[in-house]
């Protein structure tokens, strides 16, 4: 038997899977976000260790003789995330989230201080990154910067609290920036530009192999007969893709979660950092992978739901079926943007808006959006040389058929849809586990089944490229009015 844990942005999930990875039992527990400034975003990690605690618990509950036999467990995580902590390994300050925007101004000074962070860490040095957000400490929380003894990623505090060890897996760690990615290492060059060196890091293990195993207070607690050994794990994209399936070359997924992603595995460190095109080791051995991220994917069906006091399946019920783009356009920058423009200042709006525009047309016009920012990140993909004819869709906005029909359609892909897309991390990440239990990665990452593919509509295809050709206009407008 083997557990997934994914420590998500809005929530953690935990799955048991059996011997051939039939789910078992499932459980998930809530996580708040702080905003204390505005394009700040925070979270306590000690929240995170409360709701893997209760989600575990639940499973225990609910499969305890299935939890007993537990061999293996795998972690995902939100990546990026700051989790800075002293010499007792108790956090410092509240983790420093993805979608923090806090340290745009370090960003510009690591680019023009240390170049080998395009070089060696393969992405453009961006606020979402670990690394600015450590300078940004170091320039207003110097006492809290002196403080810290370790840096740690969200799973990986979690690891910390499960095993006693200080850990990091490959995928998730090549999203600090500190990590010589084709190598496979962390960088002493790049962690000395923001004050830091390698005792301040984890060790480093491939995200299928081991990185410890379960404390003793914890294997009673949950009734397992002995201790499960706890895989390296991945960052939740690549651990999405683990669960899906996307662990060869050219193999691809899409992730509708609070971000949008569009995800490549390749060969060989592949970079494009003029696209912002994110290049990152894979959670599997001697892969890795490339991403184009959108920051407000179902955040803006999220934002408009509420603003409006509806929930997002009422909003695009109501739309109804796709025949064509909204007659509205809407940039899905509610916090900056990350691929093509890697612009933390640029904000949302909608354009065409007149007396006949309701709400069906303000929801079809973020479904458009969204997925029109998506089609920016396959552009950046298309200029790094990568190919994309097939993607298989995970995460909550999957559950949209118009949504989905839209994407296909304006990417001209075909979209494949797990039966349990929903679980995608937590799955990748209980699979890892079953790798490391196992000692071996063969025949582990094949793809689940698939409840539905969504073609492109042929029909559609003219229209939503016009369509797109004139919302790609409206970014540089607003740049050059000074938005």
């Amino acid at each position: 038997m083997f557990i997934g844990l994914d420590i998500g942005t809005s929530s953690v999930k935990a799955i048991l899977l059996g011997e051939a990875q039939n789910l078992i039992a499932q459980a998930t527990a809530d996580l708040t976000v702080e905003r204390p400034h505005p394009s700040w975003s925070e979270q306590d990690p000690d929240s995170w260790w409360t709701a893997c605690g209760a989600a575990m618990d639940e499973l225990a509950s609910i499969a305890p003789a299935a939890m007993a036999a537990v061999t293996g467990i795998g972690l995902s995580g939100h990546m990026h995330g700051a989790t800075l902590l002293g010499a007792d390994d108790k956090p410092l300050r509240p983790c420093i989230l993805w979608n923090d925007g806090r340290s745009a101004d370090q960003c510009v000074d690591l680019e023009a201080r240390e170049p080998k962070f395009m070089l060696l860490g393969g992405n453009r040095v961006m606020p979402g990154f670990t690394a600015p957000k450590l300078q940004w400490v170091r320039e207003n929380e110097p006492e809290i910067f002196e403080k810290t003894a370790k840096v740690l990623l969200p799973k990986d505090y979690v690891r910390l609290k499960l095993t006693g060890e200080h850990v990091g897996d490959m995928s998730d760690s090549a999203g600090t920036l500190w990590m010589d990615v084709d190598k496979r290492d962390w960088s002493d060059d790049l962690l000395a530009a923001t004050g830091l060196t390698r005792d301040h890091m984890p060790s480093l293990v491939e995200g299928s192999a081991v990185s410890g195993t379960l404390r003793a207070e914890l294997v009673q607690r949950w009734g397992m007969a002995q201790a499960p050994v706890v895989a390296g794990g991945g960052g939740d994209n690549a651990a999405s893709a683990c669960g899906v399936g996307a662990t060869t070359p050219g193999s691809a997924f899409l992730s509708l979660g609070t971000s949008g992603v569009l995800f490549v595995s390749n060969d060989k460190f592949s970079p494009n950092v003029d696209s912002a095109v994110h290049a990152f080791c894979h959670a599997v051995p001697d892969t890795w992978h490339q991403m184009g991220v959108i920051l407000s994917a179902t955040d803006s069906l999220n934002w408009l739901a509420a603003t409006v006091g509806a929930k997002p399946a009422e909003l695009t019920k109501a739309m109804g079926s796709v025949e064509g783009p909204s007659d509205a356009l809407f940039l899905p920058y509610l916090g900056g943007e990350r691929t093509p423009h890697n612009d933390v200042k640029i904000r949302a709006g909608f354009y065409g808006i007149s007396h006949d525009t309701d709400v069906s047309v303000l929801t079809h016009a973020v479904l458009d959006g969204v997925a029109f920012a998506l089609k920016d990140c396959m552009e950046a993909l298309a200029v790094a040389g990568t190919k994309v004819e097939r993607v298989t869709a995970v995460g909550g906005g999957s559950r949209s058929t118009e949504w989905l029909q839209i994407i296909a359609s304006l990417l001209d892909v075909v979209v494949d849809v797990p039966a349990d897309g929903d679980f995608g991390a937590s799955l990748g990440a209980a699979r890892l586990g079953q790798a490391a239990a196992l000692g071996t990665t063969e025949g582990i990452f094949a793809p689940p089944p698939m409840s539905a593919s969504v073609e492109p509509r042929t029909d559609l295809t003219a229209a939503y490229a016009d369509a797109y050709g004139k919302w790609r206009t409206l970014y540089p407008a607003l740049k050059q009015a000074g938005f």
